[in-house]
C-alpha cells in the first residue's frame, strides 16, 4: 500500500484530529492552511483533539482558536484521512480527521492561530472558488443536509 511507511517507529501511531464544519445562509466556514498536511490549500477549521477532550469540546475549542467564531458541535458526520509526507514523499505522520457539524452562534471569521486566511465561502460551486483539500466540498454539502450518513 502506498501510504505504508518503510520504517515506522514503535511508539508512531495516526493523530486524531477534529474538522469544525459550520454553515451559515448557504455558506460553509474555510480556512486557508498554514502547515502540512495540505498547506496552503482550504479546508475546515480543526485541529488535534487534546487528551480527555470530547470530539465535540475539541471542534468548538479549535474553531475558536483559528477564527474567533463560536459555534455549538452538534455531531460528527463522518472523517477522512490526512498524510503529512516529506519531500521526496516518506510518511512523517498520518492523521485521522473527523468532521464535526457545528451550528454558528456568533462571529465573523478572522485568520488566527495556524490560519492565513479565513472566509464564508458559498457552497454552491466551492469547488471552483478556492483550491480545496480532499473531501472538502462533500463534508460540507452532507453538514448541510444534516446527514450522517
Amino acid at each position: 500500500m502506498p501510504d505504508q511507511p518503510t520504517h515506522r517507529p514503535p511508539d508512531q501511531r495516526p493523530e486524531a484530529a477534529v474538522l469544525a464544519v459550520v454553515i451559515r445562509a448557504g455558506q460553509v466556514l474555510l480556512v486557508q492552511r498554514a502547515n502540512p498536511p495540505d498547506a496552503g490549500l482550504w479546508g475546515f477549521p480543526g485541529g488535534k483533539v487534546e487528551f480527555g477532550e470530547t470530539l465535540v469540546q475539541a471542534a468548538e475549542r479549535e474553531l475558536l482558536e483559528e477564527t474567533g467564531v463560536r459555534a455549538t458541535a452538534q455531531e460528527v458526520i463522518g472523517a477522512v484521512e490526512a498524510w503529512d509526507r516529506t519531500a521526496d514523499g516518506r510518511l512523517q505522520r498520518h492523521f485521522v480527521l473527523i468532521a464535526v457539524r457545528c451550528e454558528w452562534l456568533a462571529g465573523e471569521p478572522l485568520a488566527a492561530d495556524d490560519a492565513l486566511d479565513a472566509r464564508w465561502v458559498a457552497l454552491d460551486g466551492m469547488e471552483n472558488a478556492l483550491p480545496l483539500s480532499r473531501d472538502v466540498a462533500q463534508m460540507a454539502r452532507r453538514a448541510a443536509e444534516g446527514t450522517t450518513k
